[in-house]
């Protein structure tokens, strides 16, 4: 496997770790309001967890990156923000930012492979 992608898929793993945080402080602060969508975690970077994991949690990634802009419309139209609003924001714009940069590293990988 890539280096590259090890070294990715690390720090996405931690990166899910302070989503899974800022999601559950996010919670707490707000309990009238659905609460973010679960990420689940990638058990290991190996290829064999990407190749069987990736695709669902890019769907889930997908899905928590939908709430956040929601609740960004919702804040423009006169909502509130507070820290727990901006850790989740945060933390799932890395999120987004290692789940791009993977899927890249993926793609060469693919095209280089004969």
């Amino acid at each position: 496997m890539d280096v590259r992608l090890v070294r990715l898929l690390a720090s996405f793993i931690s990166a899910r770790s302070h989503y899974a945080l800022a999601r559950l402080e996010f919670a707490m602060r707000r309990s009238g309001e659905p609460a973010p969508p679960v990420i689940d975690r990638l058990v290991e970077p190996s290829e064999a967890a990407l190749l069987e994991q990736w695709p669902h949690l890019e769907r889930q990634l997908e899905a928590a990156v939908a709430f956040a802009a929601a609740l960004e419309r919702a804040r423009r139209a006169g909502g509130s923000s507070d820290d727990a609003y901006r850790w989740l924001q945060q933390s799932l714009r890395e999120l987004d930012q290692y789940s791009r940069a993977i899927r890249w590293v993926l793609t060469v990988t693919e095209n280089d492979e004969p």
